[in-house]
């Protein structure tokens, strides 16, 4: 019994350093980048600097959401999957009111017609959806695989689980950068949503890492490292479109179409997949109704 209790107790030991560890580091982190924004604000544009705060904001969404793998052994296939439906109904609120409501109104700006705004959305669209499946045929699909009492998976199939989380969280970085590039109302609203969708989405990655049999700190770093292509893609979309405001319809819609194949080709079919359909149903709904929300009151 003593031996038990030893065990217990050591291990709690090791996940609080680790939380104390990630706090500080990510406390430091924050400190430097509040004594930089006044150096950075002088040297880039606005923004620019306005897509970099939304991209690291997603990213510190992932992050945080890795912390509870280091206080607990797994999460039941309901909650994950009500969690990656919740995920699905804010990324496809976003789609609607965040990305292709404000392509429409920038392709009416820019002198075309309503038939003509809508082709040229409908084709970007198009091209963001077959550009994401393009990247996501380069490699096998793995899926969203929580921990269980089974074998872990492979290392290589651990590997592809990560790329494909780094592919998915491009159209996300690609949505703020090209809102907040083109100084859209909503870019601000965009981003908390999106850092909201990206807390259970960082637990489950950690999660699989883990099952994986990867300790549970490295197994937290890579989590919160998958996020960091976000704020990279935010950067370079909000450049392309300070560029031209003739890539405004454009990125819009390709961001659009991004999210939208993310969300029907992966995240919709895998909470279902484990026999937790109205879990996974109800919880996209209140998905979408949080970011539908947080997108008219904000904007």
């Amino acid at each position: 019994m003593r031996t038990l209790l030893q065990g217990f107790s050591s291990a709690h030991g090791r996940a609080l350093r680790y939380v104390i560890g990630f706090a500080v580091m990510l406390g430091g982190s924050t400190l430097l980048l509040v004594q930089a924004s006044s150096f950075v604000t002088q040297v880039i544009e606005p923004q620019i600097w306005r897509a970099l705060q939304g991209g690291l904001l997603c990213a510190l969404g992932t992050a945080l959401g890795t912390l509870p793998v280091l206080l607990m052994r797994d999460v039941s296939p309901r909650v994950t999957d009500m969690l990656l439906g919740f995920g699905g109904g804010v990324m496809l609120a976003a789609t609607v009111f965040s990305l292709l409501i404000p392509a429409l109104e920038s392709a009416g700006d820019q002198g075309f017609s309503k038939w003509g705004a809508g082709c040229l959305v409908s084709l970007g669209l198009l091209l963001g959806a077959s550009a994401l499946f393009g990247l996501g045929r380069l490699l096998p699909q793995p899926g969203f695989e929580v921990a269980s009492g089974d074998s872990p998976p492979l290392p290589p199939r651990v590997l592809l689980f990560v790329i494909a989380v780094v592919l998915h969280n491009i159209p996300e970085g690609m949505a703020v950068g090209v809102s907040a590039g083109a100084g859209l109302a909503g870019a601000d609203s965009l981003a908390m949503g999106i850092a909201l969708q990206d807390l259970p989405e960082g637990l489950i990655i950690a999660l699989v890492l883990v099952g994986a049999g990867m300790g549970r700190g490295k197994a937290l770093l890579i989590g919160a490292a998958s996020g960091l292509v976000e704020p990279l893609f935010a950067v370079l979309c909000a450049w392309l479109v300070g560029v031209s405001a003739l890539l405004l319809p454009w990125g819009l819609a390709l961001a659009a179409g991004a999210m939208l194949f993310a969300v029907t080709h992966e995240i919709i079919p895998e909470s279902h997949r484990k026999g937790f359909a109205t879990e996974a149903s109800l919880g996209l709904a209140a998905g979408f109704c949080l970011m539908m929300v947080l997108d008219t009151a904000l904007a």
